[in-house]
């Protein structure tokens, strides 16, 4: 049978789709009835305690005479501001990214010597088992590059002699090894599918063991992997900030959540993977670039607010892009005044928007940046303020680097399962209970009916 039939949807299959939505339904009101925080979050948004961790905070209030007030976002990585953190990175010609998964985890910034033995450490493990790519990457190319990563990461269990350990040094030992292999499964992936699929070139490229992550991203994926100095440093500062936020995000609670019950380290990273890829998640500044380009083709002048500003109205209305009624990049669960890694990226982007001749683009996000807080401010009601988020310029970023929308999000997994590697090792540390919250359910008991009476 043709393995498409599997992917029509019947007019069977629609009612009886139609049937779980109606016994799916519960009232909103039910929620504040009995107290639910629906999603974990509050009312405003904040997230419901489950958990300690002393990996990463996430910070949008401080504390001034013993009172809570709003605060423009902080991020710190194990007690360092990851602003400082940035701004020591990007000084001279040093990357941050291997630097930064040092510390998450274990927890200090390393010294010159204990910094080089583990980029060479992570060197070492950026190497697939033999024919993988052959036998597994380019067998049934996925168009979904996070499906692929996934895929491939589940059937590295079948390599490893000691898959089920979980003991904390062969742990480890797995996790720096996938912190090593996502950038080639990822681009692996891509490039096997654009060959297969739309006849492009295959050209793979080994990694060079003296290059960092952000240099060897670029070395794999450009076929004559040649890149500048300026786009490998903001490639590696957009690592460091996507590297962790805190255990409350959805992939690093998926971490958590899966770790707890103690399944081998393949599994705990597919299902993060799978968490990230949606679009609430990880997907988000691939809507950015997508909202964009519509903007440029709808709106006859870029540089008139006015316009612009319609065009904005439009899409809070749902009358435009792609009518789901979202500014895309704007707003965050928890930041309100500003998200600190978009600022982080906001100080690199002019200078890479003029290496490659985009200032006029640049120039656009400025005024989308500008108009955007306040046009949701006074079409929505809103719990708390709304700014840019790190979407909003990775975004642009990525563009301007010239990288497929296929690995945007991926990207964001090269860089997240440094701080996935941090919870799962923490969770494991402390071996606590497995991860279970209550649900209140909503049915009431019914006396069984034989199918003959019904």
């Amino acid at each position: 049978m043709d393995h498409n039939v599997y992917s029509e949807v019947t007019p069977e299959i629609i009612r009886l789709s139609e049937l779980c939505r109606d016994v799916s339904q519960i009232d909103s009101g039910l929620y504040s009835q009995y107290d639910v925080k629906r999603g974990l979050r509050d009312q405003n948004g904040k997230g419901v305690l489950a958990g300690l961790t002393h990996i990463s905070d996430v910070r949008a209030t401080k504390i001034v005479d013993g009172n809570i007030v709003p605060d423009y976002g902080s991020l710190f990585y194990r007690g360092y501001n990851v602003k400082d953190l940035c701004r020591g990175f990007s000084s001279g010609r040093k990357y941050g990214f291997e630097e930064t998964t040092y510390l998450l985890l274990f927890g200090e910034l390393p010294t010159e010597l204990q910094l080089k033995e583990f980029s060479e450490m992570l060197s070492f493990y950026r190497s697939l088992p033999t024919s993988f790519v052959r036998d597994i990457i380019m067998k049934a190319p996925s168009k979904d590059m996070m499906n692929t990563l996934a895929r491939s990461v589940l059937t590295l269990y079948s390599y490893d002699d000691y898959a089920d350990d979980v003991s904390l040094p062969n742990v480890l030992r797995q996790c720096l090894q996938l912190i090593s292999l996502f950038p080639m499964l990822s681009i692996y992936g891509y490039q096997s599918y654009k060959h297969y699929h739309d006849g492009d070139s295959l050209i793979i490229h080994q990694p060079d063991p003296e290059l960092t992550a952000a240099e060897n991203i670029l070395h794999i994926l450009r076929p004559n992997s040649k890149f500048t100095e300026l786009e490998a440093k903001i490639l590696d500062i957009c690592l460091v900030i996507h590297a962790e936020h805190g255990g409350g995000n959805n992939s690093s609670f998926t971490t958590h959540v899966v770790s707890s019950t103690l399944t081998d380290t393949y599994s705990v990273m597919a299902a993060a993977i799978g968490s990230l890829k949606g679009p609430r998640h990880g997907g988000a500044n691939i809507k950015v670039v997508q909202m964009f380009e519509d903007l440029q083709d709808n709106v006859r002048d870029w540089t008139d607010a006015d316009e612009v500003a319609v065009y904005l109205k439009k899409l809070l209305h749902g009358e435009a892009f792609d009518r789901a009624g979202l500014i895309y990049g704007v707003g965050h669960a928890i930041y309100s005044k500003s998200d600190p890694r978009a600022e982080i990226l906001k100080s690199f982007v002019k200078e890479l928007a003029i290496e490659k001749g985009l200032e006029n683009e640049y120039e656009l996000y400025s005024i989308v940046e500008e108009l955007a807080p306040k046009i949701i401010a006074t079409e929505r009601q809103m719990f708390k303020g709304v700014s840019i988020n790190v979407d909003f310029y990775s975004g642009l970023v990525y563009h301007m680097l010239d990288l497929p929308l296929e690995l945007y999000t991926p990207i964001f997994a090269m860089a997240r399962i440094s701080g996935w590697s941090a919870h799962r090792m923490e969770e494991l540390s402390n071996n606590g209970k497995i991860i279970r919250p209550a649900y209140k359910t909503l049915c009431t008991d019914r006396e069984y009916v034989s199918i003959e009476k019904r």
